[in-house]
């Protein structure tokens, strides 16, 4: 082989080398522009945004006991404790533990100066509901067969809502509802598949000691665990987006709470209760406080969006 054949041959060699690189290149840049790594830690906040509760769908399979899983309420508050972007308040077992504490305290059982009654537990400005983004259609096969398989485990069914457990893929929501206007403030959608787990920081991200210590150690422990973990990271992230223009006062936000007349009144045209009254008001009328204040006089709205100022000694909140 004389040395231009031999340089023929190199130089197409290389060229072969190079076209099989290539894709392999593209293919992996690809990847990690699809896998997000910027999600792979869990966002954090500089100051909670309010008070936070966190619980299953009503209308949600109990899909996770089938996999060995925690209730996803679980995962969740994981993410919620580690970015610090909501006060977490308990309405499970921590509450109905409290208020048998309460129960013991009120009929005397409790030592004296125990500090435990009525008017000390902390209101949820939001609730946080973690779901699954349901599927019309069954890739699996029956509806029966996916439900079955994600109550029970195993072959029953693979395909239950947004989640295939043969192919370990995840699709994912959460929602925010304000509880004192019931309006959804916010909701987000992730998705995982299994190729994902290993991308980015997502290995530290199971690695850390949080996950036992929040009861959601299944999550990192299994393959499909990890996937839903990586779905509702996604969703979670875009959740604390979402939220940055909430107020960081949801109380002082929101309307205020409705009264009640407990005495005939008047409802007078100025907080200095003069001149002719704006109309007459009985018991039992219900008006709404704007947030003015003036010593005991308040600026209400009847329910006929009459405006004017009552003496708060004539008014109780209403239930």
């Amino acid at each position: 082989m004389n040395r231009g054949t031999r340089h023929t041959v190199l130089a197409t060699a290389c060229l072969l080398m190079a076209a099989a690189a290539t894709p392999a290149f593209a293919q992996r840049a690809s990847a990690q522009d699809q896998r997000k790594q910027q999600m792979a830690e869990i966002p954090t906040c500089s100051k909670p945004l309010g008070t936070i509760s966190v619980i299953e769908p009503e209308d949600g399979v109990n899909w996770w006991s089938g996999q060995q899983l925690p209730a996803p309420s679980k995962l969740i508050k994981v993410f919620v404790n580690k970015s610090r972007c909501f006060t977490l308040v308990d309405r499970g077992a921590g509450l109905d533990a409290a208020m048998g504490e309460r129960a013991l305290a009120s009929s005397g059982e409790l030592r004296n100066r125990s500090n435990i009654g009525k008017g000390q537990i902390r209101a949820a400005d939001y609730v946080l509901v973690p779901d699954l983004i349901s599927q019309n259609s069954n890739a699996g096969g029956n509806a029966i067969s996916g439900l079955l398989g994600g109550l029970v485990g195993g072959n029953v069914g693979r395909v239950v809502g947004g989640l295939d457990f043969k192919k370990k893929t995840a699709d994912v929501v959460l929602t925010v509802t304000d509880v004192r206007s019931s309006e959804q403030v916010a909701m987000a959608e992730g998705s995982a598949k299994k190729t994902d787990i290993g991308w980015g920081a997502g290995g530290s991200l199971f690695t850390g000691s949080h996950w036992g210590g929040g009861g959601a150690s299944g999550y990192a422990n299994t393959e499909i665990g990890q996937v839903i973990t990586l779905a509702y990271l996604q969703a979670y992230t875009d959740l604390v987006a979402q939220l940055g223009g909430v107020s960081g006062n949801a109380s002082a936000s929101n309307a205020q709470q409705a009264v009640e007349m407990t005495k005939p009144g008047r409802l007078f045209a100025n907080p200095k209760g003069t001149g002719k009254a704006v109309r007459d008001l009985d018991p039992g009328m219900m008006l709404y406080p704007t947030g003015n204040k003036e010593g005991v006089m308040w600026e209400v709205e009847d329910e006929l969006g009459n405006k004017g100022w009552v003496s708060s000694s004539l008014v109780q909140l209403a239930r």
